[in-house]
């Protein structure tokens, strides 16, 4: 007979037979065996000396310790009363009664182990990047060209990753693929083109495709374009860049990049840019991320992978597929799904306009051609002309028209929307359409915000009033405060001084809320995956080396958040951006064991000094799956 005791019960298997003793197991026979389960090795306790426990629960916001069991937080406090543990006592008591022999090994048993994190460190709740790319993150990483400061130096990258990999060295055929060109950084600061990758014999002949930094261009060698064949004259939503004749360049941007024959990628492509993603995102802290662009193929592959338990940490999936009609039926609804309940999906990523401001302020004044050659460059669209391009207002990727129906369509299934809206037009269409929902003005009773949570990922530049409107309605801004610093030494330039107040508006976003929710993210791997960085740039608007436009108090240093606000976007805001707010995003009882121990205290250290900050450790589900305690 085993008798397994818990905290508040005695549960009995009925393997017992008569014994006459009064006993509480009166008329059963003695057991051979006591299986104390919830006392023996199943906790811990992590405690900071100083308190520096930052739980982002208004009620207790810090604490000095956290007790752990399983994969859930079972008390917090101090260490004092977290032992006490009045319900073990309340068992050990009814079981001294009977097997006065018990209670001893209980008490002994029932002791958790104590962690102590070092003197100057601290905890937080998991963090989470609330926008970002997994395995496009990891596929840029096979060849990185962020650093490239010249179209040679990208030929010298990608002649040294074909002579690195004789399989790709010896067949021609290969396909060679990067990302993380930057023009703007290269003299002249204009698109490349199609021969620059000929001009190497290693290269010459081969098919190479290589996407910019943002992902919103991709710029192809002379014999992907010979592949190619005849390309259409206008895309809708994007463009073939082309020079002076009329000829393809080997630039294509946004929608025109569907046009580029890339081989799909394979199961094990997907497995090595997921696993190098992984290894980065857990050492930097994360322990959910939202993926916002997971096309089906790519929930197919994380849906096993959590099958298989094989998910180190949280995947909130935004589904997106390609297709003009409804595509809703095409992706996988899935609520907390796998071995450990680490995978969800249940919003959808739609597209408004172009990308971001800095990334789309390329010079294509080689390539201007005529009243019809289009400026695809400036792609964020904007309600007025930009400043400095007044021939152009941007490109809606995504036509009004074509928002309202998907948006509603998908609203009516039961799906969260999130919208990519850069430009001030974007966003205006998108805002436009949410409300009519949510005020019950498309023949339907009006949407419970809170039940249905979209969001607006980026939005970047908004007219004052739809600042203003987005916090009424309560739609939820999934913001990247590294953006901002990206873009600000151009910002002005291309808005005016009037229009770029509504841009990158942070604190504004979090205090027209009506409750106070602004999401944070990174985009890698258009940024960095480190966490931090946003952090930093949230509460400085400086770049990381301590300078901006407007000097060292930062760039419209009105809208910086607080450090408070800075660490609840990328933790309990996430969550309730995720419909996780219940079970993640603040140390309080009964949520899931997810949590970050950082080397200092980035809520009180010298602005300067927040990115030397380092992870000493991070824990998912109560165990660690980074570093150690």
């Amino acid at each position: 007979m085993d008798i397994y005791i818990f905290p508040h019960q005695v549960t009995q298997f009925h393997t017992w037979s008569p014994l006459g003793s009064r006993t509480p197991f009166e008329g059963m026979q003695s057991p051979s065996r006591v299986l104390f389960l919830p006392f023996i090795n199943r906790g811990y306790i992590v405690c900071s000396k100083s308190g520096g426990i930052y739980t982002v629960d208004d009620t207790n916001p810090t604490v000095q310790c956290i007790a752990v069991r399983d994969t859930r937080i079972v008390a917090t406090g101090d260490l004092e009363k977290i032992l006490s543990r009045r319900a073990v006592d309340s068992a050990l008591s009814l079981v001294a009664g009977y097997l006065p022999w018990v209670a001893p090994l209980l008490r002994r048993l029932a002791r958790p182990t104590i962690k102590y994190i070092p003197d100057n460190a601290i905890v937080v709740p998991g963090l989470t990047d609330a926008h970002a790319h997994v395995i496009e993150n990891g596929y840029m990483k096979q060849l990185p060209l962020t650093e490239a400061q010249s179209v040679q130096e990208i030929v010298e990258l990608v002649k040294q990753y074909i002579e690195a990999h004789p399989d790709i060295r010896d067949d021609p055929s290969r396909w060679v693929e990067g990302m993380g060109w930057d023009q703007t950084k290269w003299p002249g600061r204009a698109f490349p083109v199609a021969a620059d990758l000929d001009q190497d014999p290693v290269l010459k002949g081969r098919f190479i495709s290589l996407n910019r930094v943002d992902g919103h261009a991709c710029w192809v060698s002379p014999a992907v374009l010979e592949l190619m064949g005849d390309l259409p004259g206008k895309v809708d939503g994007g463009e073939v860049v082309r020079d002076t004749d009329g000829k393809p360049t080997g630039v294509f941007l946004d929608n025109a990049m569907d046009l580029v024959p890339n081989p799909p990628w394979t199961e094990e492509q997907m497995s090595s840019y997921f696993e190098t993603t992984m290894k980065e995102a857990l050492s930097s802290g994360l322990t959910s991320i939202h993926d916002a662009m997971s096309r089906p193929e790519m929930i197919h592959f994380f849906k096993k992978k959590a099958e298989d338990g094989e998910l180190p940490l949280r995947l909130y999936l935004m589904g997106h597929a390609s297709e003009s009609e409804y595509w809703g039926p095409n992706i996988t609804r899935l609520i907390n799904h796998g071995k450990h309940g680490r995978l969800n999906c249940r919003a959808i990523k739609l597209v408004s306009d172009g990308a971001t401001i800095t990334c789309l302020c390329i010079l294509l004044l080689d390539f201007y051609v005529d009243t019809k050659g289009a400026l695809g460059s400036w792609g964020a669209a904007l309600l007025q002309p930009y400043s400095d391009k007044p021939e152009t207002n941007g490109i809606m990727v995504t036509q009004p028209n074509e928002l309202k129906y998907l948006i509603n369509r998908f609203y009516d299934d039961g799906w969260q929307v999130n919208v990519h809206c850069i430009g001030d037009r974007g966003n205006k269409v998108v805002l436009d359409i949410y409300e009519d929902i949510i005020e019950g003005r498309v023949g339907k009773p009006k949407a419970d915000v809170k039940v249905w949570r979209p969001r607006i990922e980026h939005a970047q530049i908004m007219s004052l009033d739809d600042l203003e409107r987005t916090g009424r309605l309560g739609v939820i801004p999934s913001v990247q405060p590294t953006h901002a610093t990206s873009d600000m030494w151009y910002a002005e330039t291309r808005l005016g001084p009037e229009r770029v107040k509504g841009a990158y508006a942070y604190q504004t976003l979090t205090r027209t809320s009506h409750n106070g929710v602004i999401a944070l993210g990174s985009d890698f791997p258009v940024e960095g995956v480190n966490p931090l960085l946003g952090f930093y740039a949230a509460v400085s608007r400086l770049s990381v080396d301590g300078t901006s436009p407007h000097g060292e108090g930062g760039w419209f240093p009105d809208e910086r958040l607080t450090r408070y606000q800075a660490l609840k976007g990328m933790t309990l805001d996430a969550a309730y951006a995720s419909f996780s707010e219940h079970d993640l995003g603040s140390l309080v009882t009964g949520k899931k064991a997810d949590f970050t121990v950082l080397d200092r205290n980035l809520m009180v250290v010298p602005v300067m000094e927040i990115l030397d900050t380092k992870v000493i450790a991070t824990i998912v589900d109560g165990e660690v799956v980074f570093g150690g305690l």
